[in-house]
């Protein structure tokens, strides 16, 4: 099934398939996953991707949902930026809302001394340099070297 390279040709999320075929976003993870779909499911994503049911059917439920060579390059470069991302955004979302709970929180209980602002500090470091990588500002870690790493990490497990 090519449900995933389905889904990304035409640029939805997990989310926007789990809508417009009226199936869950769990569903839609455990197919993309390789797990086995019902006639019913099957049917329903047919409708969606305008595609016959057989299409979606005939590959074996144990094949994976797309290989690397279905992807092109710049696909999978998307892929991954966009992963990065939605990282970046539910990092930001993530400490927007803690600090200001910890805002909420020194508050109300009264103490005069700001203390929510060294939190504040310390992990917005974090999320500037999150940043400051997703948008390619500034890269402590060139393609070349993640493609190194990975070459190593493959020798590794080849040799174990």
């Amino acid at each position: 099934m090519l449900i995933r390279k389905l889904r990304i040709d035409k640029g939805w999320s997990q989310e926007t398939l789990a809508e417009v075929s009226g199936l869950s976003v769990r569903t839609i993870q455990r197919l993309e996953r390789g797990d086995k779909a019902s006639l019913e499911t099957l049917t329903a994503l047919a409708a969606v991707f305008e595609v016959d049911v057989s299409t979606l059917s005939t590959e074996a439920p144990e094949a994976p949902m797309y290989t690397p060579n279905e992807l092109s390059k710049e696909e999978r470069r998307a892929i991954r930026y966009v992963r990065d991302l939605k990282a970046f955004y539910s990092h930001a979302a993530t400490y927007a809302v803690v600090i200001f709970g910890l805002f909420i929180i020194n508050l109300f209980t009264g103490i005069t001394t700001p203390w929510f602002i060294w939190p504040m500090l310390g992990w917005g470091v974090g999320v500037a340099a999150h940043g400051l990588s997703v948008f390619e500002v500034m890269s402590l870690f060139s393609p070349d070297w993640e493609k190194r790493e990975i070459e190593k990490r493959l020798e590794r497990t080849r040799r174990d």
